[in-house]
């Protein structure tokens, strides 16, 4: 599939275009992704039968159009994947042959202006009348109005709301309900208030909009009610006790959200990474002759710049493919540890793509800064990535709260006197991660019931952050590790350097921590520090067949850049990439 669709994303229509207004950037990303749709790439059904198949679709579209693909996870994730978990025959009948094709477009209705991450205190409403056998959703203030919804300005049918449902006066917490908001001639219906957010800093042909309610009737049957049915009395009974858990049942399509934006973050990465590797290896400058003769790739500035986000790059694919196959196989026993695996890789997928994007930016100097050479596009995908799905740092509050409740240490040793092989920097964050749960962990239970919210969110955030991030990262090292421990070709060699690079560098970001805690000494540091040099020089020789392993073609790249750039230049190009 991944080299089909890498052939399919490489059609002419693909080509990035950038001197375009709002409303041809909307369609073009609604035309790209009716492309996909048409070729049978993707189907709302590989959630259920390949969702490989659904990340490795997200990883390839973001390299193209982060926007086509935003609009891409609501459609089949958020909003067809929705319908398929939650609803029942007759909304699968109804809805998703068209989610498919894109004859139904919808989107997800969870965050309100007022309520992002307490989403459970949302003001919107699902009354049943019992008289005429229909659900009323309203809008009650300004503060409940749906916010951000991904094809909610121009495209979308149909919206999934998500609301209090309310039947015989009682309220039972937040349930899903099938709202339409446009025939198929793209006439809002009444009683919809669609409202244009804008430009935003990137991924502008994402038409996101906000919606009001007002006391829109739909039928008793739109309750999307495979947990939870409403009698024709408006008794409901849900095979979920809790309204709770509930709610966590119903918003469970945001886990498998974080996984595609995780997905999206790495293509993006690898793509970014890639334009600036290849441009690094054929700009030339100053040599020792004092000519221009020197690929600026082999400065030592350059390497330690980028081979450190390569490294990073293949550890954080190692460590996802892992979340996907835990996430896939679908285990209730694992399901709480999956639950933090995940919320923990997309906060630290999407850093690293910010992170990553601005180091190749700055170091490509003033070509980085052109739109053609795609660096402003991924910037703008990390940032909506950092944000979407869960704010980052609140998903990490998340993850060590799950974690905590789940403690047990890591197996460590004393660290010897070389803190340098694989072996004792994995054991060095092993060891960071056992400290920070523990003395968070004291800290908590030293507060008591009274005192743990205010030692929780007002006294303990660097701690709380320190040890979700840390139990993310022995995760990938973990699994890196074993992925190398099974690997017999020659391929070995260099994937056990990419982790020796990775490990030393995490321990070198952090070094004033083990500083700090006594953990190594100042001469050890300094061995971390030549240990990072000449990995950095080791990895800079591979740098570029480690690039071309990504498998990204020329015209999927399409930076001017990561190609032909003298060529590209040759004549007025206006910085459109047309003809090129």
């Amino acid at each position: 599939m991944r080299n089909k669709f890498r052939e399919f994303m490489s059609d002419p229509v693909m080509v990035p275009k950038y001197n375009i207004s709002l409303e041809e950037e909307r369609e073009l990303a609604l035309a790209r992704l009716q492309r996909i749709c048409d070729n049978g790439f993707i189907s709302v059904l590989d959630f259920r039968d390949n969702p490989l198949r659904i990340f490795a679709a997200h990883e390839l579209a973001a390299i193209i159009d982060p926007a086509m693909t935003t609009k891409m996870t609501v459609q089949f994730n958020l909003f067809g994947g929705t319908v398929l978990k939650l609803g029942t025959e007759k909304h699968h009948d109804k809805l998703l042959a068209g989610i498919d094709t894109l004859a139904d477009i919808g989107c997800f209705g969870l965050t309100e202006l007022g309520y992002g991450n307490n989403a459970v205190e949302m003001e919107t409403t699902a009354t049943y009348d019992s008289d005429t056998g229909e659900l009323i959703v309203n809008t009650p203030t300004s503060l409940a109005q749906k916010y951000w919804i991904t094809n909610g300005a121009l495209h979308a049918h149909h919206i999934v709301v998500f609301a209090h449902l309310i039947s015989g006066g009682k309220n039972h917490g937040i349930h899903a309900v099938l709202v339409p908001i446009r025939d198929k001639e793209l006439n809002v219906l009444p009683g919809v208030l669609v409202e244009e957010m804008g430009y935003k800093m990137g991924l502008n042909g994402v038409d996101n909009a906000k919606l009001t309610f007002d006391n829109v009737r739909v039928p008793r049957d739109n309750l999307l009610d495979k947990f939870s049915t409403l009698s024709e009395d408006g008794t409901l009974t849900s095979d979920i006790k809790s309204a709770r858990a509930r709610f966590l049942a119903v918003a469970d399509q945001l886990l498998a959200g974080r996984i595609c934006i995780a997905s999206m973050s790495l293509g993006g990465a690898k793509a970014a990474l890639s334009v600036a590797v290849k441009y690094s290896a054929t700009r030339l400058t100053v040599g020792s002759t004092g000519k221009s003769d020197t690929p600026i790739l082999s400065y030592q500035l350059q390497q330690h710049a980028l081979m450190p986000l390569l490294a990073r790059t293949f550890a954080l694919n190692v460590g996802l493919d892992k979340v996907k196959r835990e996430w896939a196989e679908q285990d209730p026993a694992k399901h709480q540890e999956v639950v933090a695996m995940v919320c923990a890789l997309k906060p630290i997928c999407s850093w690293h793509l910010e992170n990553l994007v601005s180091v190749c930016r700055e170091r490509c100097g003033g070509q980085g800064y052109l739109s053609c050479n795609r660096f402003g596009t991924f910037i703008g995908l990390a940032h909506a990535a950092m944000t979407a799905e869960g704010d980052n740092s609140v998903l990490i509050q998340k993850v060590t709260k799950e974690r905590l409740a789940l403690f047990k240490p890591q197996e460590t040793f004393t660290p010897g006197e070389d803190v340098t092989s694989t072996s004792e920097l994995l054991n060095l964050i092993k060891t960071r991660e056992n400290m920070l749960f523990r003395t968070l962990g004291g800290k908590l239970a030293a507060a008591g019931k009274d005192g743990l919210y205010q030692t929780w969110m007002m006294e303990e955030n660097e701690n709380i952050q320190s040890a979700g991030k840390t139990f993310g990262e022995r995760l990938i090292a973990d699994e890196f590790q074993r992925v190398i421990q099974e690997t017999k070709d020659d391929t070995k060699d260099v994937l056990t350097n990419l982790l020796h690079l990775h490990l030393v560098s995490y321990v070198k970001d952090n070094a004033a921590w083990y500083l700090i805690n006594s953990v190594i000494t100042p001469e050890q540091a300094t061995q971390i520090t030549a240990t990072f040099d000449h990995l950095c020089r080791v990895i800079g020789a591979d740098a570029l067949p480690l690039i071309d392993s990504f498998k990204i073609s020329d015209e999927m790249l399409s930076a001017p850049i990561g190609r032909d750039w003298v060529g590209f230049n040759d004549g007025d190009n206006k910085g459109e990439l047309d003809g090129f």
